[in-house]
């Protein structure tokens, strides 16, 4: 054999191998998700509110989706669609009532199948043994934000300290101490901020007291061109938000102007958060004044305000607590990309940052999430993949939390299985969009009756239209121009305008629902559930 011939074989083959070496080397995944954490409080789409960085350095270097939603905008319900990768009529978790089904396979348990080591801290919400979970530590329940409890496999512990920063700790002491170096993991670093009842850490308690927030265009909306469901919701800062548990006022500041607060209903008569007994002494010396100078301003001023002004407060109250949550968890989303970087981990690593739903901050006047509606239905979704995604890229598609799980999995070369009913978001990462063929998203909510009455609704959403049927005790229709309507405050249900996208939009609909499984059959099967249950007394 020449020379030549010898050399080029010899290249060949070296080639091969690195090229295999290269596609066996899977990537490490870090699913970052925080509670509640609407996109508009992060500076990545808006710096309004708020200013992320380190969220935002994310996006810098990966791909920021401004159309990324959920498919049921509730905690739990979410969460099991991003566990299975399937609609919550298909998982069975339609609501925060009811339990999960544990023999629902999740795509951690996949990961540890395929080799992967796999790890949990933070906030679960439900279930207290996470499958496919080599190690965790896990909030019970919602958790608290001061010393916490948490769930291990050895037995339940409290550790001192603010929530936001202990579950950063555990990660890091795990990527540190615990993990096999020589082995790919798959991490999922999961926040209980910025969840109600909104408890920053003292410091951000503190400088976030201070400061004023711009109030959205819609603080004072009256619902005028909307349908019952807006109209009857139980959501409004003023109305509904409670002075304790939500604004800070201490029972007793209630208890003495009981005279000149015939606004504040029965259930105001309680304390809840770190004044729970959870405080210790030193804690409690850190946030007191702060305490104590909302207390005198509310006592002062309080019974000569107008309605407007009152709301106005509680927005202001309202920003100044969750957006101090959110400050923190920025803080320590730096604090483990500073750790990835300096520890050549930053290289083969997938991350996402998202968060279970979005949520209202102020918007229509409102808290909370549940419908269809532009801020509870968006969700934030950042992902860096270096290597894949090219840094500093938008997609507007339409993608949602039923997409993560076939798409970590499609990224670290595991089958998915074929039950899943979401789509591989590989191809936006690659720049090769048109190979993403989804032009619209399915939504449905069925916590109903229950808290904040936001009735039963299922609907399709496009880049430019959203169509939504409210239905069990009324039967009203929603369609809302996302092009000329970004608010969402006129329905254009029976304008004849829109006749025809009505008519268009209903029989993708229909198609949706066949796609997915759904039915009306099944909207009566999870109201007899209710019914069962005696949560429905119809």
């Amino acid at each position: 054999m020449t020379r030549p011939k010898f050399a080029l074989i010899l290249v060949c083959c070296l080639s091969y191998v690195w090229g295999v070496s290269q596609s066996e080397k899977r990537p490490n995944v870090i699913f970052i998700m925080s509670d509640d954490h609407a996109y508009q409080a992060i500076s990545a789409y808006t710096d309004k509110l708020i200013e992320t960085p380190n969220i935002d350095r994310i996006a810098e270097e990966g791909m920021l989706f401004t159309n990324a939603c959920v498919t049921n905008s509730i905690c739990a319900p979410s969460r099991a669609v991003i566990l299975t990768g399937k609609h919550s009529h298909i998982n069975g978790k339609i609501d925060n009532r009811f339990p999960f089904d544990t023999t629902n396979v999740t795509f951690p348990q996949l990961f540890k199948d395929a080799g992967y080591q796999t790890a949990m801290f933070g906030k679960l919400h439900f279930g207290n043994n996470p499958k496919g979970v080599d190690d965790f530590m896990i909030l019970p329940g919602q958790g608290n934000y001061i010393n916490p409890d948490f769930i291990t496999k050895e037995g339940d512990t409290t550790i001192t300290g603010y929530a936001t920063d202990i579950i950063t700790d555990l990660t890091l002491t795990w990527l540190e101490e615990k993990r096999n170096k020589e082995q790919p993991f798959m991490l999922m670093y999961l926040h209980k901020a910025p969840h109600r009842p909104w408890w920053p850490r003292p410091d951000k308690f503190k400088e976030f007291s201070q400061k004023t927030f711009p109030e959205p265009e819609t603080l004072f909306d009256d619902y005028e061109n909307r349908g019952t469901a807006a109209k009857t919701a139980e959501m409004n800062l003023l109305r509904h938000m409670k002075y304790s548990h939500d604004s800070k006022i201490r029972p007793v500041t209630l208890e003495e102007m009981g005279e000149v607060l015939p606004d504040v209903p029965s259930f105001e008569w309680g304390w809840e958060g770190p004044y729970d007994s959870r405080v210790n002494d030193a804690q409690k010396a850190l946030y007191e004044p702060v305490l104590d100078s909302i207390n005198e301003w509310f006592r002062a001023n309080w019974p000569g305000m107008t309605e407007r002004e009152k709301i106005k407060w509680k927005y202001q109250r309202y920003m100044q607590d969750y957006l101090g949550c959110i400050s923190s968890v920025d803080d320590n989303v730096g604090r483990l990309l500073d750790y990835l970087k300096q520890n050549g981990l930053d290289e083969n690593t997938l991350i996402i940052y998202t968060s279970d739903q979005g949520f209202y901050l102020g918007e229509h006047g409102w808290y909370d999430k549940r419908f269809i509606y532009d801020e509870s239905f968006k969700t934030p979704l950042l992902v860096k993949w270096p290597g894949v995604i090219t840094p500093g890229s938008v997609s507007a598609k339409m993608v949602q939390n039923l997409d993560f799980a076939p798409t970590l999995l499609e990224a670290c070369q595991i089958a998915i299985p074929k039950d899943m009913q979401g789509e591989s978001l590989l191809p936006l990462f690659s720049g090769n969009p048109q190979e993403f063929k989804r032009d619209a998203v399915y939504y449905h909510y069925y916590e109903y009756p229950a808290v904040h009455s936001v009735k039963r609704h299922y609907g399709i959403v496009t880049e430019d239209y959203k169509l939504a049927h409210f239905y069990y005790d009324v039967d009203e229709w929603e369609l809302y121009d996302r092009n000329t309507d970004k608010n969402e405050l006129v329905n254009q249900y029976q304008n004849p305008d829109y006749e025809e996208v009505v008519q268009e939009l209903k029989q993708k609909l229909e198609a949706l629902r066949k796609q997915y499984g759904d039915s009306d059959e099944l909207n009566q099967h999870y109201i007899d559930l209710y019914r069962q249950a005696g949560i429905d007394k119809k």
